[in-house]
């Protein structure tokens, strides 16, 4: 039975417009990922609790992690509205939302360090990454829990930590010569 209904879902999505990523996923695929996710994490990992305790200090940790690892994806703010967020499939989610704020502690970091098949959540465990390590996945669970509170500053503060491109770079570096007076001229001030 599940192979039929499977097929049919294979051959329907097929059939109206192929396996493109810009299409979105249908309600039908939302339920099924979300059931999907549930049972693919172990209930071990419900249980788990944040061994951090929450303070300004891991919160800004787990900003500045977020700002420079998982922006890209999921965007500063968690909406989920970031390029490449937004293109892929399924798209990011929305982490402020109650599908994701609802999950635990330990399922929050489970997600982090394992990853979600067939999404384009990587496993950040174990990977051998000096830039990540267990104490970065339970920051960025405190951080997640943070996002529905986010502030404007907050916000722009993230912006300076996100990175660069070459030309993002490049423009930087020519305003910094400019505002200096590098650039021939008195310096400016704004």
């Amino acid at each position: 039975m599940i192979a039929v209904s499977g097929g049919a879902l294979i051959y329907l999505k097929t059939g109206a417009n192929g396996f493109s990523a810009r299409a979105q996923p249908s309600v039908a695929e939302t339920i099924a990922a979300r059931i999907a996710r549930s049972i693919a994490l172990p209930a071990e990992a419900k249980e788990k609790r944040n061994p951090l305790a929450d303070s300004d200090e891991v919160l800004a940790e787990g900003l500045a992690h977020w700002a420079d690892h998982c922006a890209a994806c999921h965007a500063n703010d968690g909406s989920g509205q970031a390029t490449m967020g937004r293109n892929m499939y399924p798209p990011a989610p929305d982490m402020r939302l109650d599908s994701t704020q609802e999950l635990t502690d330990g399922e929050l970091f489970y997600i982090i360090q394992n990853g979600i098949r067939l999404t384009g959540m990587p496993a950040w465990g174990g990977s051998g990454d000096a830039s990540h390590n267990d104490q970065d996945s339970w920051k960025l669970v405190r951080f997640i829990r943070h996002l529905p509170k986010l502030t404007f500053e907050e916000k722009k503060q993230m912006e300076k930590l996100n990175p660069k491109g070459p030309d993002e770079r490049k423009e930087e570096e020519e305003e910094d010569k400019f505002l200096k007076g590098e650039d021939g001229n008195e310096p400016h001030h704004h």
